[in-house]
């Protein structure tokens, strides 16, 4: 409009995008990497995306490799935490990553945290063992 306004029709197609894209308190389930973010599993979503591009993430027993996995309320999702698996229950769905203590109360610990060995193996060759190779001119006798 010529002066300065916007449509009403405009307006309101803005306004009910808006109302379509805002979580609903009732929703039934939750993305997988959402649900990890929101819970602070991760620091980032993009971190709860790769944990479970990685197959590191299960829930109710299944490995999931997809980020849009639907999470409901309870289920059972085992998850690393640095050198631990922490095995949870999703007692909530979060709207948004809050405080430490608005996460907390989205899940409860249904076992203990068990230590992931993810240490290299004992013994690592600093240097390559020759006998192990073929010979060549150098390093033939």
């Amino acid at each position: 409009m010529a002066d300065g306004r916007r449509s009403p029709l405009r307006q309101a197609t803005r306004a009910d995008s808006r109302l379509r894209s805002a979580p609903s308190p009732t929703t039934l389930s939750l993305r997988l990497d959402q649900c990890l973010w929101y819970a602070r599993f991760a620091k980032s979503r993009s971190r709860a995306t790769r944990l479970c591009a990685a197959g590191e993430v299960t829930v109710n027993g299944l490995a999931v490799k997809k980020a849009h996995y639907a999470i409901r309320v309870g289920d059972i999702v085992v998850v690393p935490h640095g050198a631990v698996a922490r095995t949870v229950l999703v007692k909530a769905l979060g709207e948004r990553r809050g405080p430490s203590a608005e996460a907390q109360s989205l899940y409860v610990d249904a076992a203990m945290p068990v230590r992931v060995s993810r240490l290299s193996p004992a013994w690592t060759p600093l240097l390559e063992d020759h006998a192990t190779k073929a010979p060549t001119i150098r390093n033939s006798p």
